[in-house]
């Protein structure tokens, strides 16, 4: 099951998460210059097609003709210019014209959606040949090597609609890293050399943009906070009921300080997602952590990464997009024969935690090692379906991985973040597997079972799934 997060229920930040629109679809009913197959069946079959549209949510338009030829899919193309189109839907409930493939596939650079709509259930025409036709093209545009992404069945059906939902996700997804603005503050953390912010190799891969930083920069903006905005966010955390362990309210200052820049940089420089440098500086330099403003940040849907993990913030920004919920990204502390310690600093998500007050609920607490505050100790809640997966660079190319399993009642209490996933997957297998293809040691976890989403999404990007 995918558990995937509908857009319109998340809420705006001014509540717990970011707004996500729905992505706008250029829809293409492909017409015939001739009569054929039984275009009464093909006329009601759009029909419905396009009236489930109308109830979807999805906002979408048409051309004005239909496209049967070179002359009038160029139009509609162009038609969908100016509506700001973010996935084309190409249905043809009768068989179309195959040749208008290669001019679809230099008209428009993204994943391109096939839905087939079914035959006739009764009688011995044949009706509509919806399959043949998608079929058809996938395998032109596959030999043109566009990308593109299949749905079939009749828009009545449930998994038809799931896999239309999921579809769209993905071709949005693809189509908006295009256009994803990452910043990395301060580099990585000292020898994590894999986490590094290639700007040339993450473009050549993702189509996303690196921005680089400085800490200098970073304290500016912290030292410049108006003791007024601080109080009025410490105010709005303490509204949480996060208790203490080892900190006070005079540690919350600082901590809202440090929350407050990172917000700053992720609004003002229009960034996507965001990876910092923590350590060995910030403690030292501020006498604080920023995990506990990572958890709150990343709990309002704000795709940040820590020691400077590029590759592990946007891959919480395409699980944010593609609707899995929010992302907590773990150290992979150790395993046995079907299960994963994962474990980090303190700065997971407080909606996939333990509830505050409960035995493992989040407490704002000093640091495990350094002791200074201020992160979130807290369980991961058991008995929650999880995948754990990653994207990351070898070689200049692109890779991802995806397991799925489920949380259980940590063996016993860890400070700063904890969790025990059993897995549907042999660990020590998949850890050398994913070794000897130079994964960086962050995985991203979130709620839910998509490894075929992701294994699909790999597919639609051209990379290799491990």
């Amino acid at each position: 099951m995918n558990n995937l997060v509908p857009l319109s229920q998340k809420p705006d930040v001014s509540g717990s998460s970011l707004p996500q629109k729905h992505p706008k679809l250029g829809v293409i009913f492909l017409g015939r210059r001739r009569p054929g197959f039984d275009m009464d069946w093909g006329r009601r079959m759009e029909e419905r097609v396009r009236g489930w549209l109308q109830q979807s949510g999805f906002p979408f338009c048409e051309p004005p003709e239909k496209a049967v030829d070179d002359s009038s899919l160029r139009r509609a193309m162009s038609a969908f210019q100016s509506q700001n189109v973010e996935v084309i839907v190409l249905l043809q409930t009768t068989m179309g014209d195959g040749r208008l493939c290669p001019t679809l596939a230099q008209l428009w650079p993204d994943p391109l959606v096939l839905w087939a709509t079914p035959e006739k259930p009764d009688g011995d025409m044949i009706s509509s040949c919806s399959l043949v036709g998608a079929h058809c093209w996938a395998s032109v545009f596959r030999q043109l090597g566009h990308s593109f992404e299949l749905v079939y069945g009749d828009p009545d059906n449930s998994f038809t609609l799931q896999r239309f939902c999921e579809t769209i996700r993905l071709a949005a997804t693809l189509r908006r890293l295009r256009m994803v603005r990452l910043g990395a503050i301060g580099g990585h953390a000292p020898g994590y050399f894999a986490m590094g912010a290639d700007p040339f190799a993450i473009h050549r891969g993702l189509g996303a943009q690196v921005q680089t930083f400085s800490l200098i920069e970073f304290s500016n903006v912290l030292h410049e906070l108006s003791a007024a905005d601080v109080a009025e966010d410490v105010a709005r955390f303490k509204e949480m009921g996060l208790p203490h362990k080892d900190t006070s309210d005079d540690d919350l200052p600082m901590a809202s300080r440090l929350y407050l820049t990172m917000r700053h940089f992720l609004d003002t420089e229009n960034l996507d997602a965001l990876t910092i440098r923590e350590w060995p500086e910030m403690p030292n330099t501020f006498g604080q952590w920023p995990y506990l403003g990572v958890a709150r940040l990343t709990d309002e849907g704000r795709a940040v990464g820590i020691e400077g993990d590029a590759d592990g913030a946007l891959s919480a920004w395409m699980a944010e997009n593609l609707g899995l919920g929010r992302c907590y990204l773990s150290d992979w502390l150790e395993h046995d024969q079907d299960t994963i310690t994962l474990w980090h600093g303190g700065a997971a998500p407080l909606s996939l935690c333990e509830p505050v007050g409960e035995p493992g609920g989040p407490r704002v607490a000093r640091h495990f090692n350094i002791k200074k505050p201020a992160v979130i100790e807290a369980t991961i809640r058991a008995g929650m379906p999880v995948t754990v997966f990653r994207f990351w660079r070898l070689d200049g190319k692109y890779f991802l991985t995806a397991r799925e399993g489920e949380t259980l009642k940590p063996r016993r209490h860890l400070m700063a973040t904890n969790a025990l996933a059993r897995m549907n997957a042999v660990p020590h297998e998949w850890f050398e597997d994913i070794c000897h293809a130079g994964m960086p040691h962050h995985v991203a976890v979130v709620r839910g079972h998509h490894k075929a989403l992701l294994r699909r999404m790999a597919r639609v990007m051209g990379i290799t799934f491990i």
